[in-house]
């Protein structure tokens, strides 16, 4: 079980968490250990974060030899808010490309793109990322940015 701190409840980070619809940033190491940031598309389930991507992508090689994240989901606009974390990941075959799919869904509102087609044709495998939390932090800076908003 995650711990979570910061400005907002376990229900509140859920529910932000829940509705963003922006892409979470994660940071793995590379074999040099280097850090590396990717952003993925993500669903949030049952306390983990689930991702997908190409079997290919240079993310998947790297937590492949270090499963150790630290992620953050986080407004892009002010009022700044989000939420960040670290915990580990675990790397398995997305079957039907049902994560996907889902994302495809909750990102693009559907299948019916080009890049929807391009990602869901048959020579692309793709995996799931599942992340575990282990700490969980958020901030949200609304009332200091009220006069920014308003603007």
């Amino acid at each position: 079980m995650p711990k979570f701190r910061g400005t907002w409840s376990q229900a509140e980070v859920e529910s932000y968490l829940d509705e963003a619809a922006v892409p979470v940033r994660i940071a793995c190491h590379r074999p040099d250990e280097s850090l590396w940031m990717v952003a993925l598309w993500y669903r949030y389930r049952d306390g983990t974060f689930e991702c997908s991507t190409w079997a290919r992508a240079d993310v998947v090689t790297y937590l492949r030899n270090d499963s150790e994240v630290a992620f953050e989901v986080s407004s892009n606009h002010p009022p700044y808010r989000g939420v960040r974390g670290n915990g580990s990941a675990s790397l398995s075959r997305d079957e039907g490309k049902s994560v996907l799919r889902d994302l495809l869904e909750r990102y693009l509102g559907g299948t019916d793109s080009e890049l929807a087609t391009w990602l869901l044709s048959e020579d692309r495998d793709e995996v799931r990322i599942r992340i575990r939390p282990r700490r969980v932090y958020s901030w949200d800076y609304t009332d200091r940015m009220e006069e920014a908003v308003s603007d």
